[in-house]
């Protein structure tokens, strides 16, 4: 093939401005969107079915939050195991213990028994969350890694809002109901997952031509130590702060109702929904350091203000600014970390680093935002927050751009020779 037409080749995919995404990763989207409304079906009737077993409040509360140390815990495993067997086979193994532990959650007869199954269903929580981003890495054109990270974002984030109206829904079938059902869409998910990637070459290509990359190497990455730092502050702040402290500061500052906090929380949503794919899409244009080196300051200036609002309208307005900031990022940092693993390695420890990160976020923010705001203010605790973002934000100025060049990314996704240009003709 002459070094004309060979330009010609790549001219031509790259002015192809959305690439055709793969199967796999409709498939997988799809997925997890189901995750997310089933896991959303679920949380706001687990406290309220662990206090039948006569337990306190802080021992239903509990349940909850041992469901989140699981997933903290059993990220390195999952990691391990992911290197070791595959994305796919781990993927499949994690659907399927989270939904026979939530299933069994339906028919625990103590107290103690339902905290080992939503124990075991962190477990594969952890196992299916750090494997799907895995696969996602794997089957992503490499040119559309960013637009890829926000379809999965977008539609976790779906899925998480839809859920809850689902579970108000079912609740009056019982509270053991919502368990059952997950359980089963999660099983009839695990089911179409086998069947459809069984044997796509892009969920389980060649083991013999991979690498394996370490977290050790990459955390000789600056990219990737900034992506680490990032996702710790996108659990502190989209998970820790919003969820732990937004319902209180509406009650106690703004002297509102708690209807009022499911619809601040549903406005930072909104803001993150509408902006995390165009973001994702515009990170595989123009890299992902500027879109993150624009969302993480704004939203921590909107962080901030949201700390210091004095009325519900100007709140609500702040809720939105800062959700979109957020989304801005998100998928621009997942894109970065699928940059650096790239798409024929196996990077299950790197991954489980870069998802345990936002867990411990979430869990430490959750825990310190609360006792920031009882010992100094609200205020001050909205103020670390953001400090924690402009943080990440220094740490991607030093970082270098990991997109990778088109001409790369469409070499890496297709051999070039003249069997490449007449498959694309």
């Amino acid at each position: 093939m002459s070094s004309d037409a060979e330009a010609d080749c790549l001219t031509d995919a790259s002015d192809n401005p959305k690439p055709k995404l793969p199967t796999e990763v409709w498939v997988l989207v799809s997925a997890n969107a189901v995750i997310a409304i089933g896991y959303g079906v679920v949380a706001p009737v687990l406290p309220q079915y662990a206090r039948n077993f006569g337990v306190s409040i802080a021992a239903a509360t509990f349940v909850v939050t041992a469901f989140a140390i699981m997933r903290l815990v059993g990220a390195p495993p999952a990691g391990l195991l992911i290197q070791r067997f595959g994305e796919r086979r781990i993927y499949i193994s994690g659907l399927l213990i989270v939904a026979l532990s939530t299933a069994a959650c339906a028919f625990a007869e103590t107290y103690w028994q339902l905290l080992v199954f939503r124990s075991l269903g962190g477990l594969g929580s952890a196992m299916f969350s750090v494997s799907s981003f895995g696969l996602m890495i794997r089957i992503s054109p490499p040119d559309a890694r960013g637009r890829v990270s926000g379809l999965f974002t977008s539609a976790f984030l779906v899925g998480s809002v839809s859920g809850p109206v689902l579970g108000a829904l079912t609740v009056g079938l019982g509270l053991a109901m919502p368990f059952i059902i997950y359980g089963v869409a999660l099983l009839v998910a695990a089911t179409v997952i086998f069947i459809s990637l069984r044997h796509s070459a892009l969920a389980t290509p060649d083991i013999a031509a991979e690498q394996a990359i370490s977290v050790g190497t990459a955390l000789r990455n600056r990219a990737y130590r900034a992506a680490l730092l990032s996702n710790f502050a996108t659990g502190w702040s989209a998970f820790g702060l919003r969820i732990s402290l937004v319902p209180l500061f509406i009650v106690e500052v703004l002297d509102r109702g708690p209807g009022w906090a499911g619809l601040a929380l549903a406005t930072f949503a909104v803001g993150n929904v509408a902006v995390v794919i165009p973001s994702g899409y515009l990170s595989d244009r123009v890299g992902r350091r500027i879109p993150l080196l624009i969302g993480l300051p704004v939203a921590a200036a909107a962080t901030v203000l949201v700390g210091f609002t004095s009325s519900l309208p100007l709140f609500l307005v702040a809720a939105l600014i800062t959700g979109a900031a957020t989304g801005i990022f998100i998928s621009p940092q997942q894109a970065a970390v699928a940059d650096i693993v790239g798409s024929n390695a196996r990077g299950g420890t790197a991954v489980a680093t870069f998802q345990m990160m936002s867990d411990f976020g979430a869990i430490l923010g959750s825990l310190a935002v609360g006792q920031i705001a009882e010992h100094l203010s609200y205020g001050a605790a909205f103020a670390v927050s953001g400090a924690i973002l402009l943080s990440a934000a220094v740490a991607w100025l030093f970082a270098q751009e990991t997109r990778p060049k088109m001409e790369t990314a469409h070499t890496a996704a297709r051999p070039l020779g003249p069997e490449a240009c007449g498959e694309a003709s």
